[in-house]
């Protein structure tokens, strides 16, 4: 059996989803803020289980959006805010089949320009540059999809340090980057407590000579 690439969710089938279906990756991606990775990286699994066993851009962008939103917000609920979460989702899927027809996996097959990947990447509904720069990582790390410039094209998670799913090679790294973003998290904190307001000095009023 193939090695788990991304060992992230803590469960077997959906961490091998998002290696196998390229739209489970990008979905996963797309759900990867405001809750734990966990969490946003099992999405793509519950998704395919409450649509049929099936995970397919173009089934979802024929859905009627409410519809969508009703799947995502079932429990246990695919993400934290699963009606805005499920209306991006739609968009995201009727921008891949408009797109690439269908097919996430478009976006990197045959690009061998790191910066040609980054804005293919950047132009998916949903994604700013810190979660394209993580996906262009991922897919170097973790999938070997390493076009020239990857490392550019990635900034900053291109190096060593455990700053995001792009690092999760097995539990261990998991908790990791955990430990990572929660320091990165407390010295934000302290960053922000220690910073006192500048008071602007008010000039003392001379009286008028008599």
């Amino acid at each position: 059996m193939a090695k788990i690439l991304i060992p992230i969710t803590g469960d077997d089938e959906a961490d091998r989803l998002l290696q196998d279906e390229p739209l489970a990756l990008v979905v996963g991606m797309l759900l990867d803020q405001q809750v734990p990775m966990e969490w946003a990286f099992r999405g793509p699994a519950t998704l395919r289980e409450r649509l049929g066993g099936r995970l397919d851009a173009s089934a979802i962008a024929a859905m009627d959006v409410d519809d969508l939103v009703a799947v995502c917000s079932a429990k246990p609920a695919v993400h934290r805010f699963p009606s805005s979460m499920g209306q991006r989702i739609h968009e995201l899927c009727s921008f891949l089949v408009e797109r690439y027809d269908g097919d996430a996996g478009r976006i990197w097959k045959g690009v061998r320009s790191g910066s040609t990947l980054y804005e293919r990447i950047r132009e998916l509904p949903g994604y700013g540059e810190e979660k394209s720069r993580i996906l262009v990582a991922i897919l170097a790390k973790r999938l070997g999809r390493r076009p020239a410039g990857w490392e550019e094209a990635a900034g900053p998670f291109a190096d060593g340090e455990p700053r995001s799913v792009a690092d999760v090679g097995s539990p261990e790294e998991l908790l990791r980057v955990r430990e990572w973003k929660r320091m990165m998290k407390a010295a934000g904190r302290a960053k922000t407590s220690t910073a006192a307001p500048t008071r602007r000095s008010t000039p003392t009023r001379r009286s008028a000579s008599t």
